[in-house]
């Protein structure tokens, strides 16, 4: 048979559906930018935004998961720095204070009880550990600190990120109605998410869909307990080297967005008339971290599905039901605040 050919025809052949003989939902990169602009719209809710990026990114639509993560950790930051313009520096310095010896012994308790469980299951103890972290004070941003301090393999890493950012997607959508079932008030409610929920991410996410009161408050709880990133984090690279013998030192993150939230706090607090622009610059601070849930939950592709494994998992799931079951009977009781 003859197989006659121009070279126009060899150089642009056909599309073909893909290597592996399948076809795919999504060959371009443009649903999840378009996506995270559309969020922006006032209409879009957050747990909207968050189910339509998690329903994007298991569909394959998420054709770049890391470029993503990096905008979503950016955006995340520069929301909370802007929210700040919104608040009040007293409140968030009263509620860091009001709440420290409830922040050190819930800390406290959900490291013991992380390492017991951890052992019971037969977790490695780094995966153990940064779970336990991730659950006792700021999710992601603990579990990097903690990660740059004691230097744990990849997948430990990996398998606690997505542990956590599994139950951060699932609070963010059950919380707000079971605070309405036991008939939380807006202050009730921001502490609980403030002390049960992982990430200031879903925190505030949480507090937005419950009501303005709600989200100060749990912002400002949040921001306050995720300071402690920074002594246990120290402490925890000085236990290292003197475990490991390792006398290089580590190098450890700081949540620097965290300044600039009481920066922005203190400008718009202090400087008289300036109320007005500080409460735009917080609305449109919500709008962008709304965008940023969209981008979180695009990043929860199937790999990372695949990567939570089963007792990390089930270690991570134990933790964060004895912690969101002990804080909301605590704050139910008013024994809190």
């Amino acid at each position: 048979m003859s197989t006659l050919a121009t070279p126009h025809a060899a150089a642009t052949p056909p599309l073909a559906p893909s290597p592996a003989g399948q076809s795919r939902p999504f060959d371009a990169v443009w649903p999840i930018p378009v996506g995270a602009l559309l969020c922006l719209v006032p209409a879009v809710p957050p747990v909207g935004a968050l189910v339509a990026g998690i329903a994007l990114g298991l569909a394959g639509a998420n054709t770049r998961p890391a470029p993503t993560r990096k905008v979503a950790q950016f955006l995340l930051k520069v929301s909370v720095v802007g929210l700040g313009a919104g608040m009040n520096l007293a409140l968030v310095l009263r509620a860091g204070m009001h709440g420290l010896a409830i922040t050190i012994a819930s800390i406290t308790a959900t490291l013991l009880a992380g390492r017991w469980l951890g052992r019971k299951l037969g977790v490695s103890p780094d995966a153990t550990l940064l779970v336990s972290v991730g659950t006792a004070i700021c999710g992601g941003s603990a579990i990097a600190a903690v990660s740059g301090a004691i230097k744990p393999k990849s997948h430990d890493v990996a398998v606690a990120l997505a542990t956590v950012f599994l139950l951060n997607g699932v609070a963010l959508m059950i919380f707000p109605p079971i605070g309405h079932a036991f008939n939380l008030t807006q202050v009730q409610f921001g502490w609980w998410a403030a002390l049960a929920i992982h990430d200031t991410s879903s925190v505030v996410g949480a507090g937005l869909a419950y009501g303005a009161v709600a989200l100060g408050i749990a912002t400002a709880v949040k921001l306050a307990r995720a300071l402690w990133i920074a002594p246990l984090t120290l402490w925890l690279a000085h236990r290292h080297r003197v475990t490991t013998g390792d006398a290089t030192g580590s190098k450890s993150s700081f949540p620097w967005f965290i300044l600039g939230f009481v920066a922005m706090a203190a400008l718009f607090s202090f400087i008289p008339g300036s109320a007005n622009v500080g409460h735009s610059v917080a609305w449109l601070s919500q709008r962008a971290l709304v965008a940023t849930l969209f981008l979180i939950g695009a990043g929860f592709t199937r790999e990372a599905l695949k990567a939570t494994g089963a007792r990390p998992l089930v270690l991570g799931i134990s933790l964060w039901i004895a912690i969101g079951c002990v804080s909301l009977a605590l704050v139910k009781f008013g024994l809190i605040f």
